[in-house]
């Protein structure tokens, strides 16, 4: 069974399912996990929480690691910079490869909405347990 595949299964059942995540694509360079933000989903100004956008990119980022490695890592380091609030809407987060190594493994990842406007960024170190 592949890792998307995997996800699906697990997903209803997960922190990914009480999110909403749904996986969009999964490549070696590039993963995608799509948010239909609802009222659930904003703070109290109105825009979407900034743990949710984290959130999201910690697990675009950790199922590229998968998608790459073929295991599970876990997040030893995690860098978020918000740019434009995100509001209600598609939201996607897209994970990319920075370095790797056979413990380790850093990323970048980015949100953008719907109109393509980009809300925050973020790099991640995962570590592969032994």
């Amino acid at each position: 069974m592949n890792w998307s595949e995997e996800i699906r299964q697990r997903d209803e059942q997960s922190f990914w399912g009480l999110l909403g995540l749904h996986l969009l694509s999964a490549e070696k360079d590039r993963v995608e996990i799509g948010l239909t933000a609802g009222s659930s989903h904003l703070n109290s100004m109105g825009i979407v929480h900034g743990g949710v956008l984290s959130s999201m990119m910690d697990q675009a980022m950790g199922t590229l690691v998968a998608t790459v490695k073929g295991r599970l890592g876990v997040t030893t380091h995690l860098n978020v910079n918000f740019l434009s609030p995100m509001r209600t809407g598609e939201l996607v987060a897209s994970a990319y490869p920075l370095h790797e190594t056979h413990r380790t493994m850093t990323l970048r990842s980015e949100i953008r909405d719907g109109e393509g406007t980009l809300g925050c960024i973020s790099t991640a170190t995962f570590r592969l347990p032994k």
